[in-house]
């Protein structure tokens, strides 16, 4: 098990978070801002965000995600909403919608069934398009929901984050109909064993409703 404990983070990706086994329409939930440790001129970046997607094959995967992102190269010390799809392969922020530590932001991704995937951000009381995409995967996919910290491999430090709380996640089923809870009756990945919590880089997770309601930190020293 890893130690709780880090003097340097690892330098790489680490993700906290869950993602389906099965395959649903789309996503929606809130994230809460904060500012991270992120440091100016790397590639440093930690971000919150949900993601569609599917493997199809060969080793290639496709996908569009959406969250929120405060990174090394854009503004650094700064924190926007974001999007990143495997059509462009590029980062697309919006900063239009101005975002700060202690916001809160609700996103939505969803598809339809001609595979057009959208992803929309809460905003001024309506929901805002960020983009569509008409991705290869079709009308289903499955769902991601992470906090994920990248740390520049070049510079090697330790990262701290505030804490990050996810709350009303809810998933779309794959046949249409309303939306439901992301509650532990659906099939989950985690990368944990039961009971287990998750711990990734020094970073922890507490599952406060498995799996809709949840937050990550630096982990207690």
């Amino acid at each position: 098990m890893e130690s709780a404990k880090v003097a340097v983070t690892p330098s790489g990706y680490h993700h906290l978070g869950a993602g389906t086994a099965g395959e649903w329409g789309g996503v929606s939930g809130r994230f809460s801002v904060v500012k991270g440790g992120v440091r100016a001129q790397t590639y440093d970046f930690l971000v919150a965000r949900f993601m569609a997607k599917k493997e199809m094959g060969a080793g290639r995967v496709a996908w569009l995600e959406a969250g929120w992102a405060e990174t090394g190269w854009a503004s650094p010390g700064r924190q926007h909403v974001y999007t990143f799809n495997t059509n462009t392969n590029r980062w697309q922020f919006y900063d239009q919608y101005a975002v700060r530590p202690g916001d809160q932001v609700w996103l939505d991704i969803s598809g339809d069934r001609t595979g057009l995937w959208r992803a929309w951000l809460w905003w001024n009381n309506r929901w805002n398009l960020l983009t569509q995409q008409r991705l290869p995967i079709g009308a289903t996919a499955q769902i991601e929901q992470y906090v994920e910290v990248h740390v520049d491999a070049t510079r090697p430090t330790r990262l701290d984050m505030p804490k990050v709380t996810v709350d009303n996640v809810r998933l779309r089923p794959a046949g249409g109909g309303p939306a439901r809870y992301w509650r532990d009756d659906v099939a989950t990945l985690t990368g944990t064993a039961p009971g287990e919590q998750q711990k990734r880089g020094g970073f922890c997770l507490d599952w406060q409703t498995r799996y809709d309601t949840w937050s990550t930190a630096n982990c207690a020293d």
